[in-house]
């Protein structure tokens, strides 16, 4: 069950969306997409990304294999689709199968290319099958916007290796999803780092905007060539920010990204490099040279340089290194003597992180000094909820198993965004018949005869335990329509505020993962149990002040201290 608190405009324009995602492919006109795939020895992962475009659902495409000097099979494998598929598939190569780069590569594909929309989708990464129906319906409906993106998977579990699968985490988008984003917003949120950076297999774009920018700058050619054409689109167009994934954006020790890190040539987590200063650099002469005036862009270019711009810190301790001790003594002893008490606690504060407790009197509240929340609309009218980031990352790592027949409550989200393809049947659950997506109107604490028994390989039920409030029958009709090896993906709340909304007159209980065993217990066997829990001091405080996931940094999110129960989750799995 997700929160209905969003506005109801909101609410009405994300269905319409939605519906227009089902692509219906009688339109007279579908336009054309060209899927722009540059290539380098990418091995064995290009065949899976060609297949995934051969898998789409939307059919008016055409596939451009360009070439960037490869030396291994990938070549010959581009070149038997491109022999087998005359009418979709193109390859290309620079003269005398030159190494030109990344972005001069893209470009050839885009010179060549035939269609109104442009897809991006790199040799190594993945689509899923609706990824074009979907945007190729959102830049359909909204003429007025340029590009279309989504967040990203970063995928991790590709290896099969179930170690892996809790690497899985879905990139940023640091705005509202489902709305279009006016220029300058997304550059100067990146340049904050406040966003992470769209995969470009994310993006969908008009072929004339594109033109328009000039393509992608060949100077760079392999990092930061992402940024450095997005910055060029974000400064002149809008641009719909979707709340699904649609891709995979592969992780593997060969990409271009992780060679660049070994080589201390790119850090991912925002530290100090020389490709994010160049890719600054070029930023400060093209605002110049396009006469951009924006004060926020400016604003934010100038702090992203200054990080560069400081003394060789290695340089300056040296002479103090040499001092050691004595001079770490004289210095405590000189600030305690110089300055006042509050400064000094800001210093430390500092210096220590968040390891400081400031003492009686100190701590600044800042916004949060209020006995009312910023939000009571669970972080929707801000973001994305903070609670739905932890629900969708347990429900990403555990993807796999939502397949065959699915039983989700309240729509149908979840089960088509994590399951995809491996659900052969959904069904949605609701208590009452004014649910026009419910195929099954009951109540999981009466025990339904409705429900049929052994039905289910997956049973997604996301915040709606609490609405229970015969909670025990509520487990044991879940136990009894799961098929044998079936398997319930389950979220309680464990700290939170009670909706505002119909919902709240339903609002029975807050859990702890102490409780949630004793109860799954009394019906699933102990080893097929896996309770966790999610949150800590910081997500858990912005929850309830109704902040939005973006609104965090995403170390900050993934903290874990199991004495803060934001959400906890249950993975229950009916005996064979």
């Amino acid at each position: 069950m997700t929160h209905d608190l969003a506005s109801p405009e909101l609410v009405i324009r994300a269905k319409q969306l939605e519906q227009q995602a089902i692509f219906d492919k009688t339109m007279s006109n579908p336009p054309l997409v060209s899927v722009i795939m540059p290539f380098l020895n990418p091995g064995k992962y290009i065949k899976a990304a060609i297949e995934s475009v051969f898998a789409q659902t939307y059919e008016n495409w055409e596939l451009l294999l360009i070439d960037d000097g490869s030396t291994d099979i990938s070549t010959q494998i581009a070149l038997n689709y491109a022999e087998h598929y005359p009418n979709q598939v193109r390859y290309l190569e620079h003269e005398g199968h030159q190494n030109r780069g990344a972005s001069a590569t893209r470009n050839l594909g885009i010179f060549k290319a035939q269609g109104d929309y442009l897809a991006l989708l790199d040799a190594d990464d993945i689509w899923l099958t609706q990824k074009l129906a979907k945007q190729v319906a959102i830049l359909t409906a909204l003429p007025e916007v340029a590009m279309v993106y989504n967040s990203t998977l970063m995928w991790y579990s590709w290896t099969g290796n179930p170690q892996d699968i809790q690497y899985d985490r879905q990139r940023q988008l640091g705005v509202r999803p489902n709305s279009s984003i006016e220029p300058p917003t997304l550059l100067t949120l990146l340049l904050k780092n406040e966003a992470e950076t769209p995969g470009t297999c994310s993006i969908l774009v008009r072929r004339e905007i594109v033109n328009e920018v000039g393509g992608f700058e060949e100077s760079f050619r392999a990092m930061y060539d992402d940024q450095v054409f997005l910055a060029k689109i974000w400064l002149k167009a809008s641009v719909f920010v979707e709340s699904g994934y649609w891709d995979r954006y592969r992780q593997h020790p060969t990409s271009t990204c992780h060679v660049a890190e070994a080589m201390g040539e790119y850090n991912p987590l925002g530290q100090p490099n020389s490709s994010h200063l160049a890719f600054l650099k070029w930023l400060e002469q093209y605002l110049v040279t396009q006469n951009i005036q924006e004060q926020e862009v400016w604003d934010a270019l100038k702090a992203a340089l200054a990080a560069y711009q400081q003394p060789d810190s290695s340089e300056i301790s040296k002479p103090f290194l040499q001092s050691g001790k004595f001079m770490n003594q004289t210095f405590k002893s000189i600030v305690k003597q110089i300055l006042p008490a509050a400064f000094q606690n800001k210093l430390r504060a500092q210096w220590q992180g968040s390891q400081y407790c400031p003492p009686p009197g100190e701590v600044q509240f800042g916004n949060l000094r209020r006995t009312t929340p910023i939000s009571r609309n669970f972080g929707y009218d801000r973001g994305s909820p903070v609670d739905r980031y932890y629900i969708e990352r347990f429900l990403t790592l555990q993807a796999a198993h939502i397949q065959g027949r699915v039983l989700e409550v309240g729509d149908r989200d979840y089960t088509l965004k994590f399951g995809g393809d491996r659900v052969t049947h959904s069904d949605v659950l609701h208590i009452t018949d004014d649910n026009p997506e419910a195929t099954i109107v009951a109540d999981l604490a009466a025990n339904p005869t409705s429900i049929p028994s052994d039905a289910f390989d997956c049973i997604v039920l996301t915040q709606t335990m609490q609405m229970i409030y015969d909670v025990r029958a509520a487990v044991q009709t879940v136990y009894r329509i799961l098929k044998p090896g079936g398997v319930a993906l389950v979220t309680l709340p464990g700290v939170s505020y009670v909706s505002v909304d119909r919902w709240k007159d339903y609002w029975h209980w807050a859990f702890t993962t102490l409780s949630t065993a004793k109860l799954f217990e009394e019906v699933f066997p102990q080893q097929n149990l896996q309770i966790e829990s999610y949150g800590n001091v910081l997500s858990t405080t912005a929850f309830l002040q109704g902040m939005a996931a973006e609104e965090l940094q995403v170390s900050e999110l993934d903290y874990q201290d199991p004495n803060y129960l934001l959400i906890i989750t249950v993975i229950a799995i009916k005996p064979e």
